[in-house]
């Protein structure tokens, strides 16, 4: 009885920790594919506005690691939308990017809003469905436009994109290459956005690219490695919780094998003197430790499994007005899975071992005695 609950104590610590890790895994990959949805893998920015370069270009076209590229020009804006007859006026600040038709490849939108990207025409802007919400402007309307030179300009919302994310939906609109530049009055471009076949390339190909070449390479890692940090260290501390529970769950192996020990003092004593070295001793208490330990990482293992494959199949649902993701996804990754049982398997081991180390310790003369 007591074997059987100790366990069940390590598999349903084994269970919680492969579920949490894959619900973690699932949220940190969501949160990424919302963030690259309207973000490039790869900028490459001149140090100062410069006209198109077309030796850029024709490296970039011969990349097999480039899925695309679209040159863009960026810049700092106020965004008004005036005051109309039942509704105040309103103003936000916001990134604008002056794009081309190609961004639409660049950019992972939603079919629609890809189709409003690549259609864009001069003196029409695409706003992020939160920046629309906060200024009070949608399809249709005309706002104005404040850019970092001082220079105005009205232009009509042809739409919006929403990718999940609020830190671009708030902050990003896009406009035509060329309708900024005339803003600007220049023809230069900032530089060039790039997407890749693998997006974790992106700090070596911008090493590669910018090595004999005046621009700044802005991988999607460097871009946001504070959210990258967060993830990472949401996992570590969610990863070092749960393991608690293993780490209370071994405490009854090594219950159960002290008990062994006071229970089999007599046997082991008889196993002493007919020639057991206290070696041979340790051994015995640990293959029972180790049998225990694995026969509850296998049990853990089924059903953690089995747990992240239900939420696969009937996934986790979440409130779509507070998150920006409907339902929580699940992620299983084998590394997760390998260092939970490698680190169940020693923590099970080293509980084992104080017991181990007493029964070792019983000298058989005075017991038999």
């Amino acid at each position: 009885m007591q074997n059987s609950i100790t366990v069940l104590g390590i598999a349903v610590g084994i269970m919680v920790l492969i579920a949490a890790l894959s619900l973690t895994n699932g949220f940190s990959r969501s949160l990424i594919d919302a963030t690259l949805r309207a973000s490039p893998h790869l900028t490459l920015a001149s140090f100062t506005p410069s006209p198109r370069d077309t030796d850029l270009e024709h490296a970039l076209t011969g990349m097999s690691e480039v899925q695309a590229f679209t040159p863009f020009l960026a810049d700092k804006a106020l965004l008004t939308r005036p005051a109309s007859l039942g509704r105040g006026a309103g103003v936000d600040f916001t990134t604008l990017f002056g794009v081309t038709a190609q961004a639409s490849e660049v950019l992972q939108l939603s079919p629609a809003e890809t189709a409003l990207l690549q259609n864009l025409k001069p003196g029409q802007i695409l706003l992020g469905s939160s920046l629309a919400q906060s200024v009070g402007a949608f399809t249709g309307e005309t706002v104005r436009l404040l850019n970092s030179q001082q220079r105005r300009i009205s232009l009509e919302v042809a739409g919006l994109f929403h990718t999940g994310n609020y830190l671009i939906d708030s902050a990003y609109a896009f406009t035509s290459l060329s309708t900024l530049q005339g803003l600007q009055q220049t023809t230069h471009i900032t530089g060039y956005q790039i997407r890749l076949q693998h997006p974790d390339l992106a700090p070596e190909l911008g090493r590669t690219l910018t090595r004999s070449r005046s621009y700044s390479s802005v991988p999607w890692q460097n871009l946001y490695g504070t959210l990258l940090d967060q993830l990472a260290l949401q996992k570590k501390v969610i990863g070092f919780v749960v393991f608690l529970i293993v780490v209370v769950a071994a405490f009854g192996i090594a219950n159960v094998l002290t008990l062994t020990v006071f229970e089999k003092t007599q046997e082991i004593a008889i196993l002493r003197a007919i020639g057991a070295g206290s070696g041979d001793i340790i051994r015995i208490f640990l293959t029972e430790g180790v049998i225990l330990g694995l026969a509850g990482l296998l049990l853990g293992d089924l059903l953690g499994l089995g747990i992240s494959a239900y939420f696969t199949w009937r996934p986790f649902q979440l409130p779509g007005d507070l998150y920006f993701i409907s339902s929580l996804p699940v992620e299983v990754r084998l590394t997760d899975i390998l260092w939970v049982n490698a680190v169940g398997l020693i923590t099970t081991l080293l509980a084992a071992l104080l017991p181990a180390r007493r029964a070792a310790a019983i000298e058989p003369a005075r017991m038999i005695r």
